[in-house]
């Protein structure tokens, strides 16, 4: 990995060469999550707090390796929060209602409440902004449109398509993504980016990111212009940081990304990737569903939660009785649970009109209040199998060649050559007998056992790097 690193505002990019370095096991910070921050801190000097802005469809989960890491160098538990909106997924056209989907406006608006919740929480009288993808439109928006810029010191988008995804009449039309249409326009328009007293910066892929590219393949038009190159990721006239090799998810959850940011906001660079082990750690997090096909963060009452200690070799239970076990209330609350920062858990979520997932995970190192859980439903191609174990990773995706993954001894099907464009595989098994699956990428392996699909039952191993 090269050490040479180039910066400016406005003139060449900010350069950070992935070679083969292998990605580092994670370990835990205790954020605070969407909802009203649970106490007040007495006002203090230093850096601003951090608000963490996922991304499309995603949750506030997704930020458990940098809230870990910003602890590891000095950050305060209660000075790093993560929002979760209500609905993540985007209107196919910002313009139109769409149920249990989310404009631009009421992203931006649901930012705007919560970081007046963390000011108030934390008594200070700025926030930085962290944003994944779509969460850099929400932080544009409220920079620009909401108000923001009184209540934001520092701003980082990462992998944002602050050009769109396409620029067309006829691909994506209406959508927030495209930068021929109103929400983009808006937020373009003017000689540059800059939003005055907002310290900016945008990390971005090489040609890795599969938005920011000249080709629709990603985007259901293969063959077909997108009108934005490379670089549709950047923020003109501000800090752009090009983070050389990774991925759209990548630049904003690797541990690269974790140190320009954080230099960004604290004004000098990370003193450790590493971070202490918790040999008790305190895990907790909410079970959230889905609405007419698209993921909500709307907290889910009445799901079961069991979670058990595996074997780290073949996933087996080591005991057939539960460490935990919770059915949750109006909160979606199932924890907390205290484990141990060794030990790799199986966790078994039962929900009304939903297979019931088991989705197995590398130890926990360290505490955290992020630990969202989600059923997994089925897909067409799963017809048929006598079991379904996927492996996902959603920090990132499978890059064919750059990462070392495969799923029962094989890569899964359906994982694309050359830009990285997929965090998901799977495969399918016989019903019985009940055996061993195990799960790679790079240093990180999930062992999990197979369960039948036809008692309504499918399996994940879902990687934390």
């Amino acid at each position: 990995m090269s050490k040479g690193l180039r910066s400016s505002f406005g003139g060449p990019n900010r350069r950070a060469f992935l070679g083969g370095a292998s990605l580092l096991l994670p370990s835990v910070a205790l954020a605070q999550t969407q909802g009203a921050p649970r106490r007040q801190a007495p006002a203090e000097a230093g850096p601003p707090p951090v608000v963490f802005v996922h991304g499309n469809g995603d949750s506030s989960a997704l930020w458990i390796n940098n809230i870990w890491r910003f602890e590891a160098n000095g950050y305060k538990r209660n000075q790093l929060f993560a929002i979760d909106f209500a609905y993540p997924n985007a209107r196919s056209d910002d313009s139109k209602p769409q149920p249990f989907r989310s404009s631009s406006e009421d992203q931006m608006k649901e930012l705007a409440t919560f970081v007046a919740q963390v000011l108030k929480a934390t008594r200070r009288r700025k926030v930085a902004l962290v944003g994944s993808s779509r969460g850099g439109n929400a932080i544009r928006s409220f920079l620009k449109n909401g108000g923001g810029a009184e209540q934001v010191s520092h701003a980082v988008l990462c992998g944002t398509p602050n050009r769109g995804i396409v620029i067309s009449e006829t691909i994506l039309p209406g959508s927030e993504f495209n930068g021929a249409f109103p929400f983009l326009k808006g937020l373009n328009a003017g000689a540059d980016d800059l939003i005055p007293g907002v310290e900016l910066m945008a990390i971005r892929s090489d040609r890795n990111d599969k938005y920011s590219q000249p080709d629709g393949r990603f985007v259901g038009a293969p063959g077909k212009p997108t009108g934005v190159g490379y670089d549709a990721s950047e923020l003109r006239g501000a800090k752009n940081v090009i983070l050389e090799g990774l991925d759209h998810r990548e630049v904003a959850f690797h541990k690269l990304a974790f140190a320009a940011m954080y230099e960004h906001i604290t004004g000098k660079a990370p003193g450790s990737m590493f971070i202490a082990q918790e040999p008790r750690p305190v895990l907790n997090g909410k079970v959230t569903g889905i609405a007419e096909g698209a993921y909500t963060n709307v907290a889910a009452s009445g799901a079961e939660v069991e979670i058990f200690e595996i074997d780290s070799r073949t996933g087996d239970r080591l005991s057939a009785v539960a460490l935990h076990r919770k059915t949750t209330d109006e909160d979606g609350v199932w924890g907390p649970f205290i484990g141990r920062s060794d030990a790799y858990y199986e966790f078994v979520l039962y929900m009304p009109g939903q297979p019931t997932t088991h989705t197995y995970r590398s130890p926990f190192l360290r505490s955290s209040d992020v630990v969202h859980l989600r059923p997994q439903p089925f897909t067409k191609v799963d017809e048929g199998a006598g079991a379904v174990t996927i492996m996902s990773r959603p920090r990132g995706y499978f890059g064919v060649g750059r990462d070392k993954f495969t799923l029962d001894g094989k890569v899964p099907p359906g994982i694309n050559d050359g830009v990285p464009g997929t965090s998901t595989g799977r495969l399918a098994f016989e019903a019985s007998p009940a055996r061993t699956v195990v799960a790679v990428f790079n240093n990180e392996t999930v062992p999990t056992r197979t369960w039948p699909a036809k008692d309504g039952h499918i399996v994940v191993a879902e990687f934390l790097n």
